[in-house]
């Protein structure tokens, strides 16, 4: 049986990808009920990494919500195209990883 693909647009950037039922819950799962696209979750997970390392469970709960409403506050900053936002933002992990 397929799986059933559905449009999801991301709570952050305003990406529309497509992505199975049990992704999308999945990722809603992990984001307190909201979706984001892959590399703004990336993006979430990675700051929110960075700011909790070995400080427990809860702090990582926290810490997650903290990079999540941060991200959001950046995309909400730049109104541009989410195709550029994506570009750019591979742009910049990019530069991290070549760091």
């Amino acid at each position: 049986m397929e799986a059933v693909v559905e449009c999801a647009k991301c709570e952050c950037c305003g990406l529309v990808e497509d992505c199975t039922r049990d992704y999308i819950l999945g990722v809603r799962a992990a984001f307190g009920g909201r979706w984001l696209c892959g590399l703004c979750s990336e993006a979430v997970r990675d700051e929110a990494a960075r700011g909790t390392t070995a400080r427990g469970p809860a702090a990582a709960a926290a810490g997650l919500e903290d990079a999540l409403r941060d991200h959001m506050a950046f995309c909400g900053k730049c109104r541009r195209s989410p195709a550029f936002r994506v570009a750019d933002g591979m742009r910049q992990m990019l530069r991290r990883c070549s760091k």
